[in-house]
């Protein structure tokens, strides 16, 4: 027999992920690579703005594609999220102070898990994108800013809005996202209590080995392309560089 105190934390958890599935459609249509890098930088706001109508286009294009053959969706996310996600920070983020127990063998095998997980959670959320709207509010970046926070709302059809919010650094001449927060709540952050779980049961190796059941259950039909398994060894290097 549930209590009251445990029913109410069921249905403020249900709620959340709800909300974050709702949000999730939307914010996965909005990255999409530069075509070309500019002498420039592109500021971080015009970054997210121009690229969301890009992604929902390419949605629109590939409707019937996908309908056929829906492990074509890993791809959209590969070429078109992946390439604008500072993994490594991600992956430092949701594991928390317990990035310090790892070594560096681990972290790096837990920066390719983490960011499978994202690329199936994305590869997800996209094919169920319908007719949500992103609104992008004003942004001023000061000179020689690093970081930044891009305030948006997602606005879908007979429900309220969402705020969200993209936490962005410079990096490599670009910027780049390593957290959303949806409605007050971190995206990435939220995996920390789950992770903190796996460790206190089998350290990081339980953690590694739950991370990779997870990623080999098939959430679509067909695996991830072979392109993200090269840009998953092509950023090891930055790993590496983090696992101090």
């Amino acid at each position: 027999m549930i209590n009251r105190r445990d029913y109410i934390n069921l249905m403020v958890k249900k709620n959340m992920m709800a909300k974050f599935k709702t949000v999730l459609m939307a914010v996965a249509v909005t990255f999409v690579p530069m075509q070309a890098m500019s002498v420039e930088v592109e500021s971080p706001l015009d970054l997210l703005q121009r690229t969301s109508d890009a992604v929902i286009k390419q949605l629109k294009d590939q409707k019937d594609s996908l309908k056929d053959s829906p492990e074509l969706v890993y791809k959209i996310v590969d070429d078109y999220i992946v390439p604008h996600l500072d993994d490594v920070s991600m992956a430092k983020l949701a594991l928390g102070k317990n990035w310090r127990e790892a070594n560096n063998e681990q972290k790096i095998e837990f920066v390719d898990q983490f960011r499978t997980l994202l690329i199936r959670t994305y590869s997800k959320s996209l094919q169920e994108f319908s007719d949500e709207k992103i609104n992008f509010f004003p942004l001023k970046v000061d000179a020689g800013e690093e970081k930044v926070i891009v305030k948006s709302e997602v606005i879908q059809a007979g429900g309220p809005k969402i705020p969200v919010s993209y936490r962005m650094r410079l990096k490599d001449n670009a910027w780049k996202v390593y957290d959303i927060n949806i409605d007050g709540v971190s995206l990435v952050t939220s995996y920390r209590g789950t992770f903190a779980q796996e460790m206190r049961k089998g350290g990081m190796t339980g953690l590694l080995k739950m991370l990779q059941d997870k990623n080999s259950k098939v959430i679509i039909e067909g695996p991830p392309t072979d392109n993200s398994a090269d840009k998953a060894s092509d950023n090891r290097a930055f790993a590496w560089q983090a696992a101090s």
